[in-house]
């Protein structure tokens, strides 16, 4: 069009004016079918990039589907395959075969799979059998029962040794026997010593034995395995003696590992010869525990605190060296060590000027850390009373009161009187 020839015969003033018209004309339209071409272009480039989005998303829901088509299949070829038996391998013959138990009781002497590691068929391990060839098909985890597993301490306790005030000798005993052990044991490698397999706490209620258990278990970063020493005594025959052997197993998995059997008393009593069958299982029990404590390597990650309040009237054969290595007294406090157990459970409390812990101390003579902690309650449960913030004196001596049933009496201004 930019290159058409000028008629030669149109004047030039008709030619310059008809011309330019003609020209801008055209060029007006050959700019709109561009622009229109233009919106077409971006249209389509639109549509192109929705189609590839489109593309993506199609192609991720098909890998989708595909998975759980497969898992559907997988699914129904579960519940399609018969049920497995369950047996105990008894022995391992040379040729391969295995004698298996299986749990409706007769032994059978049967093939395994070739796709079982032979170093996994033991006896004693559990296997699954095809039910019609009775062939062993897979190895089966260990049986532990449920409220093993509820034994162990998730997190670590909270407890730390500055929370813990006038035991500063049980402290020490007490990290020689089972931190270092733990933390540092090629100390004991170039002594030459066996370290000490157990530790054994006692002491009236309310000392701390408990708390010198968490302690431990927050600075050694070890697994706590806390049990009470009822939660051992079953009904039925061997209940017992199986959980204790439980327990133990899951100390050696979870290694380093610390068994904390709080009130040892109640499994650990003097054998006598009682005839009703509820005291032999006890005594069966007993006797698992004497066997798996003698059973671990002293030198390995595995320590046993136990503790009482009642030492009497333990089995001799669970307080002899071997076992229970270091017996260490946990008694009632000191007036030092009240003083300290004061300061400790009073940390965070706003306390007026004339609160004085020596004289609390000569007041609470006998308490125990226990008996201490809840004074420091108390008395801030009677300055909250008073809708007050900072605890007195007086809150103290009131709570000493309530709390240890004294027969003495405080005035109005802290004076003790009869």
């Amino acid at each position: 069009m930019g290159g058409e020839d000028i008629p030669k015969d149109v004047p030039m003033e008709t030619l310059d004016h008809s011309y330019l018209l003609d020209r801008l004309k055209r060029l007006e339209e050959e700019y709109l079918r561009l622009k229109k071409i233009e919106e077409e272009y971006y249209k389509l480039k639109e549509l192109y990039r929705k189609l590839e989005y489109e593309k993506k998303f199609a192609e991720t829901e098909k890998l989708r589907y595909e998975r759980e088509v497969r898992r559907l299949k997988s699914e129904v070829e579960r519940l399609r395959s018969p049920p497995l038996i369950v047996g105990v391998i008894s022995d391992v013959l040379e040729d391969g075969r295995v004698v298996v138990k299986s749990s409706t009781g007769p032994k059978f002497v049967v093939y395994a799979s070739h796709y079982i590691n032979p170093k996994d068929l033991k006896p004693g391990v559990r296997v699954a059998l095809n039910q019609q060839t009775l062939a062993v098909v897979s190895v089966l985890p260990s049986s532990k029962d449920p409220m093993v597993y509820a034994f162990e301490v998730e997190e670590r306790p909270n407890v730390t040794y500055a929370d813990i005030g006038g035991l500063d000798r049980q402290i020490e005993e007490i990290r020689e026997a089972i931190e270092l052990p733990l933390l540092k044991p090629h100390l004991f490698e170039e002594v030459g010593i066996e370290p000490p397999k157990g530790v054994l706490l006692y002491g009236p209620p309310g000392t701390g034995k408990t708390l010198l258990a968490k302690a431990v278990a927050h600075h050694t970063n070890a697994t706590f395995i806390r049990v009470v020493g009822s939660e051992f005594v079953q009904k039925y025959i061997g209940e017992g003696a199986r959980l204790v052997r439980e327990v133990f197993e899951l100390a050696k998995e979870k290694a380093p590992s610390i068994i904390f059997i709080d009130e040892i008393d109640a499994i650990a009593a003097r054998r006598t010869a009682s005839d009703t069958s509820g005291d032999r299982e006890v005594q069966r029990t007993l006797m698992q525990l004497l066997a798996e404590m003698d059973g671990f390597d002293p030198r390995g990650d595995i320590k046993i605190i136990g503790a009482t309040n009642r030492i009497d009237i333990l089995d001799p054969a669970i307080l002899r060296p071997g076992r229970f290595d270091r017996i260490i007294e946990v008694p009632l406090p000191t007036y030092e060590g009240r003083i300290q157990i004061f300061k400790i459970h009073t940390r965070r409390m706003k306390l007026a000027d004339d609160v004085n812990f020596a004289e609390l101390a000569n007041l609470t003579e006998g308490a125990s850390g226990a008996d201490i902690k809840a004074i420091c309650t108390e008395a801030g449960m009677f300055a909250i009373r008073d809708d007050r913030t900072t605890v007195r004196m007086d809150d103290f001596l009131k709570a000493i009161e309530k709390v240890l049933r004294k027969d003495t009496k405080f005035d109005a201004k802290g004076v003790m009187f009869i």
